[in-house]
């Protein structure tokens, strides 16, 4: 879907794709061409990132680096969580994301959160910004998190969601069971890949 959101595009001045982290965007993207996203006019974002220091294994940035080229790289615009003052840099990083979103990457976890969209933290109320700081730390890190807002300008959403441990998660988001996170993403256009683990054997 990534390579045809991207054809897709070619005619047009600009391309854009937001990946989130976990572990199924490594392998999505080395299934990918290395160059697929690094054609002029293409912009690689980020959905959410970890408040945690360069080149620390916990950042979904040392995973892209590890995974695109070079010439992709050129493309990525990295969230700033090692700002000084993280909300003026959450603010900062909004006002640069395009207006539309060609495509946004979005993985579950087992308790229904999506990018870091997490269940209880007030982020899941901010509806003013499309960049925002959850108040509290998950899983050991604070995160910084497109908001509901910025997940709704998708032209395309892609939902990968891989292991037997999401599959009660991904059943209330095919529900649209509005007590996960997840569900409450507004999506245009949208797809769920899911492996036959996570399916149940759908």
């Amino acid at each position: 879907m990534i390579s045809r959101a991207a054809l897709a595009a070619i005619g047009q001045s600009s391309f854009s794709v937001a990946l989130s982290g976990g572990l199924t965007p490594w392998r999505m993207l080395a299934l990918l061409d290395p160059d697929a996203l690094a054609e002029p006019g293409t912009t690689i974002l980020q959905v959410d990132e970890r408040v945690a220091p360069e080149g620390d294994e916990a950042r979904n940035l040392t995973q892209l680096r590890a995974s695109l080229s070079e010439r992709a790289l050129e493309r990525l615009l990295p969230m700033p969580v090692e700002a000084d003052d993280l909300d003026q840099a959450a603010v900062r990083y909004g006002a640069a994301l395009p207006r539309e979103l060609d495509l946004v990457h979005l993985g579950l976890g087992p308790d229904g959160h999506t990018a870091s969209l997490v269940p209880g933290d007030p982020v899941l109320e901010v509806d003013d910004r499309p960049v925002a700081l959850t108040a509290g730390e998950y899983q050991g890190h604070r995160r910084m998190t497109m908001t509901y807002p910025a997940l709704a300008r998708a032209r395309k959403t892609l939902w990968l969601v891989t292991g037997e441990d999401k599959r009660d998660a991904l059943a209330r988001l095919r529900a649209g069971d509005h007590s996960i996170p997840a569900a409450r993403v507004e999506t245009r256009d949208s797809l769920i890949i899911a492996d036959h683990a996570a399916a149940g054997g759908d």
